[in-house]
Order: C-alpha cells, then structure tokens, then sequence
C-alpha cells in the first residue's frame, strides 16, 4: 500500500470515528432522563411565564374532570 491509500484510510477512520463519538454523545444525552426533565421543567416554566393563562385553564379542566370522577364514583356506589 502506498502512503497516499494509507493516509486517506486513517483519515476516513479519525471521520467515521469522530461522527460515532458524537452520535454516542446524542443518544447519551437523550437517555438521560434527569437531564431531559431538567430541560422539559425549563420549557414548561418559560411556557408559563409567557403566558399563564393555558396552564390555568389547563389546572383547572383537570381539577374539574377528576372531581366529576369522584362525584361519579361516590353517587354510583350501590
């Protein structure tokens, strides 16, 4: 093999390696779930600073499904 051939296959294996490396590093961080709550808790907090008012709506249709649920479940006792 000629310096040329061998130069350019330790060039292709320092890309082919580089873009593993950084690959692993994605599926890493995606994985990892503290670190993806810490980022979803971060989006929610500046959603809700933006603008309060669906997250009330939203509390309050949920308190609202779950009381008529255990309204539901109380009256329909036999």
């Amino acid at each position: 093999m000629s310096d040329s051939n061998t130069s350019d296959i330790q060039h292709k294996v320092a890309q082919t390696r580089a873009q593993l490396e950084s690959t692993l590093d994605e599926i890493e961080d995606r994985l990892n779930v503290p670190k993806q709550v810490g980022i979803a808790a971060g989006r929610a907090r500046a959603s809700y600073e933006a603008d309060p008012v669906p997250w009330i709506a939203g509390v309050g249709a949920a308190i609202a499904v779950v009381g008529g649920i255990v309204a539901w479940a109380i009256v329909s006792r036999d």
